[in-house]
């Protein structure tokens, strides 16, 4: 995902400028290359995209038996589970800590190991997984119900309450979500009908803000902000996200959280070859022009360079807004209705990324296996319109993370030498206007713009970590552009559609289309990171293979998988 690269050389202040010839690409690089002569003619299924949705439809529709081939446009496999190489260091460009697969009888953990034959492993973090700066003020988040519940009475004695009740709402939303996500995967004949249940069957705060529901709980602004601190893995304040997100997100990360070991790319890598079994495949640099359509059904994909590769089915990881706008002939988006569809949702915020480098270990620079995040005060949504409206107000977050740490394999592979990541949210439309400008070369304007950040991001770290100061020895950063160039997110989104309640009550944002042949998967299905969007892959293969879905789900201990996990990791 980063583009523009940056030789730290002066650790107080930052050029106005980088170099403008293009950084020499990963040596990180996943799947095989593209070439029209490496396709057959045929396929039971093509997927586009290879982020974690995409792959996991297609390993599990390998393990039905089925040829499954994987398109990717990018250099390397992962979407954002992909991680990339730059002067000697390795950054993850998305993962950065998922919940629930330390056990290994949950939903998730059973998905991760069928679609990797337990190829895939993972690293325990600090039981403080995550620690919030509001201010100069510090609250910590440890593993387990009780330390979570006894951490919060810390700072808040007299909400004991108020945190049971949220503790019992967590629960609820765990159990009411297959509810909730049915009508997905039900014939559309049964949407109207199912819908009418849910109403009735479902908390009312399902449709609420996570405000308006955490409101009813508490009126203590601090405790209310606490609780809602890991509000950027979903990408929205508090009065903007649906409670369900948040709540699924919170839940997801009760038990603690972990790390893959040897970084995000594992992921990738052990999916690749469940995908070959049936005689599938992965490719990358692998650019997709458009769905075919024959009759109004999908038949297969027309490639950029104008090879057509035929399928039964078209399975869309590329997102709604892509897949629709781009991908689909318009006059089928319209006569299906999806023109219409598209204007009830929007994108999620666009971020800034940032991955440093340092000449060290990560136990002699006291670099922790615990999440920093960092707020100006205790009103995330104030904040956010403070930046919006002027660029020169304090970010409303930066989340900091120190994935060399949470690797245990990272110092046997990377001798002496240690990784941050630095996210930060960031309107696209500051550099819209370089949109169109050729990558590495936009000019001084934005390399001036993209600094400033960074420095500011630097200066972030450096407070609650003076003793960095001096220590780094290299550094780039990442814009919105560059998820539009690595990712195809046109507006720099992190997390697809926006998680705001509206989007939890549309029906039509299902695996299934209404046109033939084309399916979707990943995180726009169901919800946003890493579990929501694997979640959404087990949906969209449900939907392909029907009922002989079933019996594989069944067959490996998989059956009920769909819909009870809790879908959200960043």
């Amino acid at each position: 995902m980063a583009i523009n690269m940056t030789k730290a050389t002066n650790q107080s202040s930052l050029p106005s400028k980088s170099p403008n010839s293009p950084p020499k690409p990963s040596t990180l690089r996943i799947g095989r290359r593209y070439r029209a002569t490496r396709v057959d003619d045929h396929y039971d299924a093509i997927v586009i995209g290879s982020g974690i949705g995409g792959m996991t439809t297609a390993a599990l529709m390998s393990k039905a038996g089925k040829k499954v081939l994987v398109l990717e446009q990018h250099y390397t496999a992962g979407g954002y589970t992909h991680s990339y190489s730059r002067n000697g260091y390795e950054w993850d460009v998305g993962v950065h800590y998922i919940g629930e697969v330390g056990d290994p009888n949950s939903s998730l953990r059973k998905i991760f190991d069928f679609i990797t034959d337990e190829k895939l492993r993972w690293a325990k973090m600090d039981d403080n997984y995550d620690r919030f700066y509001f201010g100069d003020e510090e609250y910590n988040l440890r593993a387990g119900r009780d330390a979570f519940r006894s951490g919060l009475l810390e700072h808040f004695p007299t909400e004991a309450a108020a945190i049971d009740k949220y503790l019992g709402m967590l629960d609820a939303v765990t159990r009411y979500i297959p509810l909730k996500v049915a009508d997905k995967l039900l014939p559309s004949t049964l949407k109207a009908p199912y819908g009418l249940f849910k109403k009735y069957a479902l908390p009312a705060y399902f449709r609420k803000t996570t405000y308006e529901a955490l409101s009813s709980l508490t009126q203590n602004p601090k405790l209310i902000a606490v609780l809602t601190g890991q509000h950027g893995d979903c990408g929205l304040p508090p009065k903007e996200s649906s409670f369900l997100i948040h709540a699924l997100i919170a839940r997801h990360y009760l038990g603690g959280a972990y790390y893959p070991v040897g970084g995000a790319w594992k992921i990738a890598d052990t999916i690749i070859p469940v995908i070959q079994q049936s005689g599938g495949d992965l490719l990358t640099y692998a650019s997709v022009k458009q769905v075919a359509i024959e009759n109004g059904k999908a038949v297969g994909v027309e490639m950029a360079d104008g090879h057509i590769i035929r399928s039964d089915s078209v399975i869309s990881g590329a997102g709604v807004i892509n897949t629709f706008n781009s991908l689909v002939p318009a006059e089928l988006v319209a006569k299906h209705g999806y023109d219409k569809h598209l204007k009830s949702v929007e994108s999620s915020k666009a971020h800034l990324g940032m991955y440093i480098g340092l000449k060290d270990s990560p136990s002699n620079l006291k670099l922790p296996k615990t999440n920093f995040w960092i707020f100006p005060h205790y009103d995330a949504d104030q904040a956010y319109k403070d930046f919006e409206a002027d660029m020169t107000q304090a970010f409303p977050a930066v989340y900091i993370s120190f994935p060399s740490a949470k690797d245990p394999e990272w110092q046997r592979q990377n001798p002496n030498k240690s990784t941050i990541e630095i996210v930060a949210p960031c309107p696209f439309e500051w550099f819209a206007k370089w949109k169109d400008e050729p990558w590495g070369k936009r000019g001084e304007e934005y390399e001036a713009l993209k600094a400033l950040f960074t420095q500011r991001m630097l200066e972030a770290l450096y407070s609650k970590m003076p003793h960095l100061r001096g220590k780094i020895d290299y550094y780039e950063t990442s814009t919105p552009l560059s998820t539009d160039f690595f990712c195809g997110y046109k507006k720099g989104e992190l997390y697809g559609l926006n998680h705001d309640p509206s989007r939890f009550e549309q029906s039509w944002l299902r695996p299934k289309t209404t046109i033939p042949g084309l399916y979707l998967t990943g995180q726009d299905v169901l919800t946003c990171g890493v579990g929501g969007a694997l979640m959404g892959g087990v949906m969209a293969t449900v939907s392909v293979l029907g009922l002989q879905s079933h019996k594989l789900l069944n067959q490996f201990g998989l059956k009920e998988s769909f819909g009870l996990a809790s879908p959200s990791s960043t």
